[in-house]
């Protein structure tokens, strides 16, 4: 998942895709105990876009700080 395409989701739509992953997580986690999970690089790459989906709200949230506070100033 690249960031231009996570960018171009809504907030509503990553903080939906952050939950999808978080339950495949789960269920790598329980492949690889019953030894069903064949690739373990999975758990990094899915780590990974978690990651870059919760950097891409955090942009939004200082987005939104920038815009709120530049109206107070007057500018």
């Amino acid at each position: 998942m690249y960031m231009g395409e996570i960018r171009a989701m809504s907030t509503d739509e990553i903080l939906d895709k952050i939950e999808d992953l978080k339950v495949e997580m789960y269920t790598f986690r329980i492949q690889k105990e019953s030894g069903e999970l064949k690739d373990t690089t999975l758990f990094r790459k899915t780590r990974r876009d978690i990651a870059r989906l919760k950097t891409a709200l955090r942009e939004r949230e200082l987005a939104a700080e920038l815009v709120a506070q530049g109206g107070e100033n007057g500018e």
